[in-house]
């Protein structure tokens, strides 16, 4: 399911929402890229499309894993 608030995706028989507020960058994506999901080994899931991965302990448990985005040093060349 995908509506303007985020996703909800089934991973191992449990199902979990995803806020657009906790996964910014699903915001934007073409639903069939959000769609592109797979298992990346046994404890994670990946968006192959979008480069995205999250551990399924951080689906289980969002409030261990906060939100933290770190710069490149790239991101300052003009």
């Amino acid at each position: 399911m995908i509506n303007d608030k985020g996703l909800m995706i089934s991973v191992l028989g449990q199902d979990y929402f995803l806020s657009y507020n906790r996964i910014p960058w699903m915001r934007n994506a073409s639903i069939s890229d959000a769609l592109n999901v797979q298992m990346c080994g046994r404890n994670a899931i990946e968006w192959p499309n979008l480069d995205v991965d999250l551990e399924i302990e951080s689906l289980k448990h969002p409030e261990r894993y906060p939100l933290i985005m770190k710069r490149n040093e790239l991101d300052n060349c003009q």
